[in-house]
């Protein structure tokens, strides 16, 4: 109603979930949602390592490269 379009309520949709999944993960959703784009439109991450990109992924990797550089 408020999106303008089906499309438009569609992408609202995919970036509430983005941003609640974030939230239930304990991220912050800003600093995700900035490093995800960066690596999408950069090429870090190749199309067929989106999965990667999940939050729960993405915190997992973040966790995983913080506890190597304490080491």
């Amino acid at each position: 109603m408020f999106a303008g379009s089906e499309g438009g309520a569609e992408t609202w949709a995919i970036l509430a979930s983005l941003i609640n999944s974030a939230k239930l993960q304990d991220i912050d959703p800003r600093h995700y949602l900035t490093d995800v784009l960066e690596h999408i439109v950069s090429g870090r991450t190749k199309i067929n390592q989106l999965h990667m990109l999940l939050p729960w992924n993405w915190k997992a990797e973040r966790d995983g490269s913080e506890a190597k550089l304490a080491a």
